[in-house]
């Protein structure tokens, strides 16, 4: 069964103010540091249910991605703290949020730097195309080079259809922000790498992913009458697109001819 650890946060170090989401890095009751998600920013749970089944379809896919951890905040930080703003963002994420394994020393992935072969390349546009991730670009590529390894990060803007939920039945929901990925002009073995995601991504390990979703995280979504039709919503989704990833496959390199 698939599981994510729980750890209680002890210390806020810095807040990170990159984006909208305002995350900060902090230190937990296990004694690691974390870049903490915070469920009261932004999009809300929203963006930590896309950063979730992100994270761990990336992994399931033999991609590299910093441990996930289910973190919970207490109520006594919002008292603490001295910025107004970041006060307001503790007290409205007491309870559980989530956090990233912090990877001390790594440096942002610069694809002019730092060259990576075909495969991989294409590994991870066929994942971004399958989530819809709008995220991953040249002037924010979201993934980190650390002891001479791509590492992938932030997917909380992915499945951006859930915002919604609207023509989410449609398997071949089109994405043109595909044409924006940073590494599309080097994604030059889809097809290869498809035929094998395919395989890898099945419907119980994507059903084991969505499990891993807190109840508290689908509660009041207006769209659907209870927690496990919203659950069940994500499952679908999720088989849908990857049952029929010739589309998103064919998409994407039409987008790199062009």
């Amino acid at each position: 069964m698939l599981s994510l650890r729980h750890v209680n946060v002890t210390r806020y170090i810095t807040p990170l103010r990159e984006g909208g989401s305002l995350p900060a890095l902090v230190e937990a009751d296990d004694q690691f540091m974390y870049v903490l998600k915070f469920r009261g920013a932004g999009q809300g749970r929203k963006a930590l249910i896309a950063e979730l089944i992100g994270g761990e379809v990336a992994r399931t896919l033999g991609l590299r991605v910093p441990e996930i951890v289910f973190a919970n905040l207490d109520v006594a930080f919002g008292r603490i703290e001295g910025d107004e703003e970041i006060q307001d963002l503790l007290k409205a994420s007491v309870g559980l949020n989530l956090a990233v394994h912090y990877l001390s020393g790594a440096v942002t992935f610069d694809p002019l730097v730092t060259k990576i072969d075909s495969e991989l390349a294409s590994k991870i546009v066929w994942l971004d195309a399958l989530l819809h991730n709008v995220d991953r670009t040249v002037r924010n590529t979201n993934m980190l080079w650390w002891h001479k390894e791509l590492w992938l990060i932030d997917h909380g803007a992915a499945l951006y259809v859930h915002h919604t939920w609207q023509d989410w039945q449609n398997p071949q929901r089109p994405f043109p922000k595909i044409k924006d990925h940073v590494l599309l002009p080097l994604a030059k073995d889809l097809n290869a790498v498809s035929a094998t995601l395919r395989i890898m991504l099945t419907p119980e390990k994507l059903k084991a992913i969505v499990e891993l979703i807190p109840d508290e995280w689908l509660a009041d979504e207006r769209a659907f009458h209870s927690i496990a039709e919203h659950r069940n919503a994500y499952l679908q989704l999720l088989t849908s697109r990857v049952a029929h990833a010739d589309y998103f496959v064919n998409e994407a390199q039409h987008a790199a001819r062009f």
